[in-house]
């Protein structure tokens, strides 16, 4: 099972990232002019994101009523779906509609670990989730390496293609490769009831109610940053093979991922989760600047690399907060939505970026800085609201 899922979750993270990473440079395919492809790349990923969010507290609840396996193969169909319509799109419109079919995909990483921690001896729970967890920056790592140049040589909807393909194989792997065992616990209420009860833990504590919109700003910079990075190197690589050069960048950027995740989450133990959240938050906002000065391929490259990397070392220290901030009675329902700030990034980043883009692409970095420094301090902020005195209130929600 193990295995399957971590299959599963690198083929998810390739497929997303090759998406992102060659969207860009596709757009004018699509009929977009050159220069309205900005404003289209952060109008699309935030139209996508806005259309699957109201959905991601639902999957939970019917996980719930019907068993996680089902929910969980949900999300691989879905994006076979979402990746054979892309292959197909005829025009910018049918294709935003695909990129918004992939996010009803949302929410598989939480069932996927829930399954695991109810199948896994109780002494390799954590070995478990390493394997799993760590296939996800190998994904984001080889998936745009390997597709830059298939796009470059076949093109685009050739990539999409198989992709699709790879996720319908996936669907075949999780359906049959194991059983669930999963015996629904809720027999009563309502989907609406089951959907709204972790909603209604984060409203209910003060420092939750706090620190998940802090955890949004804190984000969105790294998500404004990421999707426009193709259109970095496209403006930067001079040579006949651009997307390549954009899976080479994106890539350097995983392998970042690789290098400073363990780092960080080392010194997070040794010196204490939110101290290490908030230094290192500062010093991301300092160095997003960077790169708006880096105008040749190679200092962006490393540049990217580093920022990418304590950005995405940074998102799992505050699944620390999160947890830190719940009771043991509610943690696993709040940690459901672990992953909310970067769905939430992924609509705010790109939003602004669809009109700061529009002005110059370069633009995205010093605004990811605004945005980290001002998610930063609302963190803070967040950090020192109480718990609720009576967590009845939290355990009877």
């Amino acid at each position: 099972m193990t295995i399957l899922f971590a299959i599963a979750g690198f083929f998810e993270v390739a497929t997303y990232g090759q998406v992102t990473a060659f969207t860009p440079l596709y757009l004018p395919r699509l009929g977009i002019e050159v220069v309205a492809v900005a404003f289209w790349v952060g109008a699309i990923t935030s139209f996508s994101n806005v259309a699957g969010l109201p959905f991601l507290p639902f999957w939970g609840a019917l996980a719930d009523r019907h068993g996680r396996k089902p929910l969980i193969i949900r999300s691989f169909l879905v994006a076979f779906v979402a990746l054979s319509l892309t292959a197909l799109a005829p025009n910018v419109w049918v294709f935003a509609l695909a990129r918004a079919i992939q996010s009803l995909g949302l929410g598989n990483t939480g069932l996927i670990l829930a399954t695991l921690a109810e199948h896994a001896p109780a002494g390799r729970i954590a070995f478990a989730f390493g394997i799993v967890n760590g296939a996800n920056p190998m994904g984001a790592f080889i998936g745009p390496l390997a597709g830059g140049p298939i796009v470059d040589g076949l093109g685009f909807p050739v990539l999409m293609a198989a992709d699709a393909a790879i996720m319908l194989g996936v669907v075949a792997l999780l359906a049959f490769g194991y059983r669930d065992g999963f015996v629904p616990k809720t027999t009563g209420g309502s989907l609406l009831r089951m959907a709204g009860d972790g909603i209604l833990l984060i409203v209910r504590s003060p420092r939750l109610r706090a620190l998940f919109p802090a955890l949004f700003l804190l984000f969105a910079g790294w998500m404004l940053g990421f999707i426009y990075v193709p259109l970095v190197v496209a403006r930067l690589y001079t040579g006949p093979d651009p997307n390549t050069a954009v899976g080479i960048v994106l890539g350097a950027g995983g392998l970042g991922v690789f290098i400073l995740s363990p780092v960080i989450g080392a010194i997070a133990d040794s010196y204490g989760k939110a101290r290490t959240l908030f230094i290192g938050s500062a010093v991301l906002a300092a160095i997003w600047i960077a790169p708006f000065f880096a105008r040749d391929i190679v200092p962006f490259t490393v540049l990217w690399t580093v920022v990418n990397g304590l950005a995405a070392a940074l998102f799992s220290v505050s699944f620390t907060l999160l947890s830190a901030s719940a009771t043991d009675a509610t943690r696993g329902r709040v940690m459901t939505f672990a992953y909310l700030p970067t769905n939430i990034g992924f609509v705010i980043g790109p939003g602004i970026g669809s009109i700061i883009a529009s002005v110059d692409v370069f633009l995205v970095f010093p605004t990811a800085a605004v945005l980290t420094a001002v998610g930063l301090a609302a963190v803070i902020f967040a950090w020192r609201q109480p718990l609720p005195a009576d967590t009845s209130q939290l355990t009877n929600a």
